[in-house]
């Protein structure tokens, strides 16, 4: 009987301890992974035929990453039509501008607090050979869901010209895969049925135009955005329009000091939107 009570006694310490263990595991995980990133981003060229358009992107880790477990905001950033190329030796036509520009000169933030909760982004800027479909950015999200810890609540789709058309183009096409969009003087004229489908999957949109665009007129943006309004989805499609800049509206909406929503800049206006995976 002594002998049954001592092994019960042995098997129920090595619990208590099993489980202390764990704790202290979860515990130390939670920690490293909970605290804010202060280095910025370091943005390196990655060689791939990710689609037959995509030979190869730029990807921007958050510094610790190595040192983590948890997965990432995704934003996927489309250049214009000048920066077209293979993807290799071209590639560098990217660092010319908005967000591949800002992390080269290591200004785009290390972190966002949103809401009270630190986040930071992986992002991914491909370079297209040609003008680009919306199952070329589809094809890159899936690269970069296979690829790196992507928390695929928060994915995001973001572009300038050609890049801010295909913005659009994406969210018709897949608007129940991603959180939010921003096209930036985007170049595309879809109609009204084909913007329903933002509205109706309730796809938060903000986008951003000058009003003396001259290479792609304002009312494409206004057009775009007022069409989706008028099915009155649950999240209203934004617009900034600012008067003067002619077709480069890109620089100023992707300056994080720039803050045109409620004291948001586009990431921290991103940010607050997640969308429930469906497997």
């Amino acid at each position: 009987m002594k002998t049954i009570l001592r092994f019960t006694l042995l098997l129920c310490a090595a619990a208590i301890l099993l489980v202390s263990c764990k704790k202290e595991t979860l515990s130390a995980e939670a920690t490293v992974n909970n605290i804010p990133e202060t280095a910025p981003a370091v943005q390196t060229a990655v060689s791939a035929d990710v689609s037959p358009q995509i030979g190869g992107f730029y990807k921007a880790l958050p510094a610790r990453y190595d040192s983590t477990t948890k997965k990432y905001p995704l934003l996927i950033f489309l250049h214009g039509v000048g920066e077209t190329g293979n993807g290799s030796s071209d590639l560098s036509r990217l660092l010319v501008n908005a967000v591949p520009h800002l992390l080269n000169q290591h200004t785009f933030p290390a972190q966002f607090t949103v809401n009270g909760t630190n986040y930071s982004f992986i992002v991914i800027n491909p370079q297209f050979k040609s003008w680009p479909q919306a199952a070329d950015v589809n094809a890159m999200i899936d690269y970069a869901t296979a690829h790196y810890r992507v928390d695929e609540s928060r994915i995001y789709v973001a572009g300038l010209s050609m890049g801010g058309g295909n913005t659009w183009d994406y969210g018709i096409a897949y608007p129940n895969r991603v959180a939010a969009i921003v096209p930036i003087c985007g170049a595309s004229w879809p109609s009204k049925d084909q913007l329903g489908n933002i509205a109706k999957a309730n796809l938060p949109v903000w986008a951003f135009h000058n009003n003396d665009d001259g290479t792609i007129g304002v009312n494409t943006t206004i057009s775009n955005v007022d069409n989706i309004n008028s099915f009155n989805p649950a999240v209203m499609a934004k617009k900034t329009i600012w008067a003067s800049g002619g077709h480069d509206a890109w620089t100023k909406a992707t300056n994080p000091a720039t803050r045109e929503c409620d004291g948001k800049n586009m990431y921290e206006w991103m940010l607050q939107y997640s969308r429930q995976i469906v497997k």
